[in-house]
């Protein structure tokens, strides 16, 4: 027994062996977070180098120039002599076309992804969603010639047939399904023996006054003219379809994240498919919704291209300010067509203009991904 004990005892070279060993062990595991706090601080880097860089070259032309002429005019000659740099109708015409690609991508992203995640069985799901993915990897210049040679003639010779055909074929499947879900809502709290009849009735009211809305809105839509086939109702669309991957992307995976437990308590309450759907399922994956539409909004702002081919280009506010049927020009295309003009080596007021724009497309980005991190950080902590 004594000598069994004896060996159990470690020797005093087995523990300095065992202390060694342990700071071997912990020189390793700090040096391998060193390397990957390395690895992970150089985007953050990366970062404020660009914000600094930008900074830099943006900040002589407002104190050269000052605030009010950038912000409030819309005489943009930056060639004339003297210059002016009133960039205000640029403004608009970024404001105009991100706002068209949010309008465009954000419903039919949000449908898509509730159809993913909710109403096609998992097999087609595997192979829907990939190929939704597929149009973030088709590069933007692609797009930029649909848009320019395939979409704009046919938007100049036939815009109003199309506008008014569109309102056709995306409303009429919006107001069927439209009516449906008012009707299952509103006859939700009624006997199950009164509900069939009711929610017809209802439903088929509902139906009728979306037709009518449709109606009126395509004789209207018909009734237009489009001087051009390169407006801001082009851009829209065509970045509206390149948005759109991520916004199904991102709304898909927030609705997956609310959980079965949620959706089966729901069901053994006694909602429908579609008071789930509405009542349950989208408040509780809210926020990484709006975070999908602000990344679709964000990849909409910096796109250069399709903005650059497709706008139009015209240095001036719609009349009125909202018809997208208008040529407009954006922040991205004004920084990519006059920047090979900017005198770089004196560094002259053209040159930092292009930067303040870039401060300002910065400056956004920054602000619009701040709020979809914070979005997705509070749809998990609910999930939780």
């Amino acid at each position: 027994m004594n000598q069994t004990v004896r060996a159990a005892i470690p020797t005093p070279k087995e523990l300095l062996l065992g202390a060694r060993a342990r700071r071997v062990r912990r020189f390793g595991d700090f040096a391998a977070h060193a390397a990957l706090l390395a690895v992970t601080s150089c985007s953050a880097l990366a970062i404020l180098f660009i914000f600094a860089f930008v900074i830099r070259d943006a900040v002589p032309f407002f104190r050269i120039r000052g605030f009010r002429e950038f912000f409030g005019s819309v005489r943009w000659y930056p060639a004339a002599q003297p210059p002016e740099f009133g960039a205000l109708a640029i403004f608009v015409g970024s404001a105009l076309v991100t706002a068209g690609a949010a309008v465009a991508a954000t419903p039919l992203g949000l449908i898509a992804a509730l159809c993913l995640s909710d109403v096609v069985p998992f097999s087609v799901r595997q192979v829907v969603k990939p190929v939704i993915e597929i149009l973030a990897a088709i590069p933007s210049v692609a797009f930029g010639f649909f848009a320019l040679v395939v979409f704009a003639p046919l938007l100049q010779r036939h815009g109003p047939a199309i506008l008014s055909s569109s309102v056709w074929l995306v409303g009429a499947p919006l107001a069927a399904v439209a009516a449906a879900v008012l009707s299952d809502l509103a006859t939700g709290g009624l006997r199950e023996s009164l509900r069939p009849k009711v929610r017809g009735a209802v439903a088929a009211f509902l139906g009728g006054l979306g037709l009518c809305g449709l109606a009126l809105l395509s004789r209207r839509l018909g009734a237009l003219q489009v001087p051009s086939g390169v407006n801001a109702l082009n851009a829209s669309i065509v970045l509206g379809v390149m948005a759109l991957p991520t916004v199904v992307s991102v709304s898909e995976d927030a609705l997956s994240a609310v959980g079965r437990e949620l959706r089966e308590g729901s069901y053994a309450l006694g909602a429908t498919r579609v008071e789930t759907l509405i009542r349950v399922v989208v408040p509780a994956a809210a926020s990484g919704i709006l975070a999908a539409a602000l990344l679709g909004v964000t990849r909409a702002a910096g796109e250069t291209m399709v903005v650059w081919m497709a706008s139009g280009n015209a240095a001036r506010i719609p009349r009125p300010w909202h018809n997208l049927l208008e040529p407009v020009r954006t922040l991205t295309a004004t920084i990519a067509g006059d920047m090979g003009e900017a005198d770089m080596a004196s560094g002259s007021s053209r040159y930092h203009v292009l930067f303040a724009m870039g401060l300002c497309l910065l400056v956004f980005s920054f602000l619009c991904n701040l709020t979809s991190e914070w979005a997705i950080r509070h749809s998990r902590a609910k999930g939780a």
